[in-house]
């Protein structure tokens, strides 16, 4: 049985992140919290920002309540807080988890949901749909990501959706 798109999305959204990180050790520890001008102050912020709000949406598609988002917010702003390269991978990893579990448990990807936000109001959607906007925030911030290490003098890696799918045929 083919996988659902939604879940091969957020699948790659994981390979992107995990790549990111094995990328990240590769090069000097000291360009993760070093202050430069782009979209965040530093690679640290932008991860803690891709964090936030990946477990934002998990809170959302799960139909928590506004209370119940906010709080996770806050939560994750302090579980964040002051952590190095290797603490923030093993939080996306376990947030990775998280949203593996739901998604893998959810019997219909494709089903409405309506969520309400305070300033935005409420947005009649789909499930899949929230999963999409995951991945595309996330990828847009890698683009952040690989131009705040090559602002530092080094190169990033490659995470387009294609040489995910690449990667996945030659494994089968």
């Amino acid at each position: 049985m083919k996988k659902h798109h939604a879940l091969q999305l957020y699948d790659y959204h994981v390979w992107c992140n995990n790549k990111f990180f094995l990328r990240m050790k590769e090069l000097p520890k000291d360009i993760y919290d070093r202050e430069i001008r782009n979209v965040f102050p530093t690679i640290a912020e932008t991860l803690v920002h891709i964090y936030t709000a990946d477990t934002i949406w998990l809170g959302v598609m799960q139909e928590n309540s506004m209370e119940e988002i906010q709080a996770s917010i806050a939560h994750a702003h302090e579980k964040t807080k002051k952590k190095g390269l290797e603490e923030m991978e093993k939080l996306f990893q376990h947030l990775s988890e998280d949203y593996q579990y739901f998604l893998n448990n959810e019997r219909n990807l494709d089903k409405e949901i309506s969520p309400v936000h305070p300033q935005f109001g409420r947005l009649d959607t789909y499930l899949s749909e929230l999963v999409q906007h995951v991945v595309n925030h996330g990828t847009y911030h890698r683009g952040n990501l690989t131009a705040m290490i090559r602002q530092q003098g080094y190169s990033s890696i490659p995470t387009d959706y294609v040489f995910y799918l690449y990667e996945l045929s030659s494994t089968k």
